[in-house]
């Protein structure tokens, strides 16, 4: 068979045992064979499991061949788009869990089901300005944190992947987890290890980018092996809650918020700042008092603006968060 040929080519795989029923020829590079549980990624992802090229029967059972209109590889993944009005676009994701490499295959569709309608809000989480937000040297793909009042740096943590320090001690963190990260850490206990080390923290928290319905389709491991073992952490470490949040967009969000309501807090309560007991707090009335008392014009509602609350720090011999 010709490899060149715009065809997505899915055939039966003659090794019965395997629990992945097709063989899937993709015309890339030269040719490009997967294994895989269907035809075309419907209703969730489908998990591929790469094979030599050599795995392709002499004479195969072919299901199915698409024609194709384009395959071409967009950076961590391979995008195909169907000769055909339904159903025609799809993509070959490459990823790393449980120390190898892997590949899932989805659709336009599967993707919309993890997209939440409505748009994330853009107002800023407690009014906080400038969060400063430190970020694990260990996050390959960071969040970005983009149109947020946010000023982040790289820095090694010695616990989760984002976090907000007061003076030289981490205050708040968050651990940021794949579904498939999350698995590979439960089997090997990582996970463990790792919530026992956020416990210390003031607070801190482990972030899914995932549903929790997405557990019972897990291909790695027994679904009611995680959500025991989720069940399980959550009793042992009721300080730190494991949070799923759907996809990568709003586990940002809720990371950023998470972040902003700790740092809001820590401005709010004297003692957490290095002050002395006696210090008035930052909080939105106790500036606007003092302001009213000072003559200093100042927002009846919403946002104090930050020349006003440093103005404030500063009267009352507070640092004021670089």
């Amino acid at each position: 068979m010709s490899t060149d040929l715009p065809y997505l080519t899915i055939a039966r795989n003659p090794d019965a045992a395997s629990g992945l029923g097709y063989l899937v020829m993709i015309p890339i590079d030269g040719g490009m064979v997967v294994k895989t549980s269907g035809t075309w990624p419907r209703t969730k992802a489908l998990y591929c499991h790469p094979v030599p090229i050599s795995d392709w029967p002499t004479e195969p059972e072919v299901v199915e061949e698409i024609t194709l209109l384009s395959c071409a590889r967009r950076g961590a993944a391979i995008d195909i788009v169907a000769d055909r009005a339904r159903e025609n676009r799809s993509q070959l994701v490459f990823t790393h869990a449980r120390g190898r490499d892997m590949i899932f295959w989805q659709s336009t569709r599967t993707q919309r089901q993890a997209k939440p309608k409505g748009t994330v809000p853009r107002a800023r989480a407690h009014g906080v300005v400038d969060i400063p937000i430190t970020i694990d040297t260990r996050e390959r793909y960071p969040y970005q944190f983009r149109n947020r009042s946010v000023n982040t740096q790289r820095g090694a943590l010695p616990c989760g992947d984002y976090g907000v320090y007061l003076g030289t001690d981490l205050y708040a963190a968050v651990e940021r987890k794949t579904l498939e990260d999350l698995i590979a850490s439960l089997s090997d206990n990582r996970l463990r290890y790792a919530i026992g080390q956020l416990a210390a923290l003031a607070h801190a928290a482990i972030v899914v980018e995932a549903r929790y319905s997405a557990i019972l389709q897990s291909p790695y491991m027994r679904p009611a092996l995680i959500l025991d073992a989720v069940a399980d952490y959550a009793l042992r470490w009721p300080e730190v809650p494991v949070v799923f949040c759907e996809n990568r967009k709003l586990a940002e969000e809720w990371t950023y918020r998470y972040l902003a309501a700790a740092y809001h807090q820590a401005l709010s309560v004297p003692t957490l700042m290095g002050d002395a007991q006696q210090s008035p707090s930052a909080s939105p009335t106790s500036i606007r008092e003092w302001a009213s008392e000072h003559n200093i014009a100042v927002p009846a509602k919403g946002r104090i603006p930050r020349a006003v609350r440093e103005q404030y720090l500063r009267a009352h011999g507070r640092s004021i968060p670089s």
